[in-house]
């Protein structure tokens, strides 16, 4: 199983959720927040003032756990659909998950998803 977390523009979520569906993704979790990465939040730079300091941006975080088998068609999906080579796109992360329970019947593994 695959953990995948998207940190995306929040104008981006109705999309990455149709792809995630058309996967029969079985779950997501979503979280709202702020946050900059290489740019410090600046969407373009045309002044020559370094000073401007950093810029929180509002981003969405996206998280879903998977079988194996569909994380990277589902990543590939969501590269091609999601960008537009531009800054601020947003970033996959993917990590590896042990295992799995459903609490409410003990199910364990891909079939707890």
């Amino acid at each position: 199983m695959k953990e995948i977390e998207f940190i995306i523009n929040g104008s981006k979520l109705p999309n990455l959720i149709t792809i995630l569906s058309g996967f029969s993704s079985n779950g997501v979790f979503i979280t709202q927040g702020f946050g900059y990465g290489h740019q410090h939040g600046k969407r373009q730079v045309y002044t020559r003032n370094d000073d401007e300091g950093v810029m929180l941006l509002p981003k969405t975080s996206v998280r879903t756990v998977v079988p194996d088998d569909i994380a990277e068609p589902i990543i590939d999906e969501a590269v091609e659909r999601l960008g537009n080579s531009t800054f601020g796109d947003g970033k996959i992360f993917i990590r590896d998950v042990d295992n799995a329970v459903r609490v409410r019947t003990n199910e364990r593994g891909d079939i707890a998803l």
